[in-house]
Formats: C-alpha cells, sequence, structure tokens
C-alpha cells in the first residue's frame, strides 16, 4: 500500500533529509587518498548520531542478506554497484567511489546516494556519473501528480540507454517515508504511462545505478551485500528522496 502524506509530513521528513545530506557532504570532503570506507562510515555516523536521528541501515536485514549490514553507509567501489561494506580498504588515486546513506529522525526516513572520483578523474568516469545525475533529473522531472511510475522508469532507463550504459531493474527506487523502503517500486528502466498512479503526498526514492560496459548482469559477493557488475565495469549510483507535490517534485534531501 502506498503511504500518502500530509503536506506537514513532507515537512517533516525534510528533517531526515537534511540529516543525510549533511553525512554525505561530510564523508565526500574526507573522502580523500588513503582514508579508509570505514573512516567515512564512522563520520557520517557521527553527523547522524549528533542531529539526534538513527542509522536505518545499520543492522538491516533484508530477506536476501546473510547477515545484518554492518554500516550507516554503503561505500561502494569502482565495480560495486551497490550495497558495498565499509571496510579497512583505502581510497585509491582515480577511484569511483558511490556513498548510499539513510537517517531516521522523528519517526522519518531520508535515503540519497552520490558518486564521485577520489582524486584525479578519467573521462569515462567522468561520463558515467554525469549520465547518472542526468538520469536523476530526468527521473525527478517526471514525479509530478498524473504521471505514473513507468513515466519515471522510462526517463532514466532512455538516460542510460543512449548513454550506452547497463542496466538492471532488480535493485531500484521504493517509497520512502515511516520506513526506509515502502510501496511504490520505482524500477530504473520502464514503459511510460504504466503503473502506479502518482498524486501529491506520494514520497519516492529515485536512484538510478548504472554499470559502464554496457551490460545489465550483476554478481553478488560472498559478504552477501556488494552488489559489482558483471563484466568487471565501473558502476555509479546516485540517489534523492523525492516528495511529489501540487508545485511540483521538491527534492527532500539536497542540502
Amino acid at each position: 500500500m502506498v503511504e500518502i502524506k500530509t503536506p506537514g509530513e513532507i515537512q517533516a521528513m525534510r528533517g531526515a533529509g537534511q540529516v543525510v545530506a549533511n553525512a554525505l557532504a561530510k564523508a565526500k570532503a574526507h573522502a580523500k587518498v588513503g582514508v579508509t570506507l570505514k573512516e567515512l562510515d564512522d563520520i557520517a555516523h557521527e553527523v547522524i548520531r549528533q542531529a539526534g536521528a538513527t542509522s536505518p541501515f545499520l543492522g538491516y536485514k533484508p530477506t536476501f542478506a546473510p547477515v545484518p549490514y554492518p554500516g550507516v553507509i554503503c561505500a561502494s567501489l569502482n565495480d560495486a554497484a551497490l550495497h558495498g561494506i565499509p571496510d579497512s580498504r583505502q581510497l585509491q588515486d582515480g577511484d569511483l567511489l558511490s556513498i548510499d546513506c539513510g537517517a531516521t529522525l522523528d519517526g522519518w526516513t531520508g535515503d540519497a546516494a552520490i558518486s564521485f572520483t577520489i582524486g584525479e578523474p578519467n573521462a569515462d568516469d567522468t561520463r558515467l556519473i554525469e549520465t547518472a545525475y542526468q538520469a536523476l533529473e530526468a527521473g525527478i522531472a517526471q514525479a509530478i501528480p498524473g504521471n505514473r511510475i513507468g513515466d519515471i522508469s522510462a526517463a532514466i532507463g532512455r538516460v542510460g540507454r543512449d548513454g550506452g550504459y547497463g542496466i538492471n531493474t532488480d535493485f531500484g527506487g521504493h517509497g520512502v517515508g515511516h520506513t526506509m523502503h515502502e510501496d511504490p517500486s520505482v524500477p530504473n528502466e520502464g514503459r511510460p504511462r504504466r503503473g502506479f498512479k502518482l498524486r501529491a503526498g506520494v514520497v519516492i526514492a529515485i536512484e538510478p545505478w548504472f554499470m559502464a560496459g554496457g551490460k545489465d548482469g550483476y554478481e553478488i559477493d560472498d559478504d552477501g551485500w556488494t552488489i559489482r557488475s558483471a563484466d568487471g565495469s565501473r558502476a555509479a549510483h546516485v540517489e534523492h528522496t523525492v516528495a511529489v507535490t501540487l508545485d511540483g517534485p521538491v527534492i527532500l534531501t539536497a542540502l
């Protein structure tokens, strides 16, 4: 069932969204050569704690996972697209890093992700990341009353396919509210005018992730969490929590 939020509840969700935005900004600012992924997790965790919020990631155990998630961020490096575990690995010059973070504050949750390069970027990674952000913008633009989930999915998929990137719909966007994952599902590819009809008060996470090799397959590491491109190509993942309103889409996780 899709929960419809009131304008007051959407405003309350901004608090959680701002915690997420601040945690991502702090983590990105500290993401330098030699820094470990665990250090970035600690930085994000401190932002969440100081805001009086909690992490919906820490201890999360969906049906596909063999163990509860051990961090407050997902830190996915290079060919890892999603759910990378923040561990003792040190960042290297030229790494492509995707960080996903969530926070729950006063009973409401926000969820967002960013992708960026450590040190000197190369042209291929820059293009991949820019295309992911363009797809995010295209999806957000379709989050208006009267449109359908398929309009968002089609917009994301069109940008990704035009860029020549691989797309998999097994993991994608979702509703957000009192919990991190709610109805409806928001795939990263689909057909326009299909699926759930949007109305004011729907809040969703829109999250494109693309694989540079152009193939759609992925593999899951032995840790049961980390999702990698099957062909070993690099991946990028970006996300915002977005409210559908009569005045247009409102991004709740933007600084």
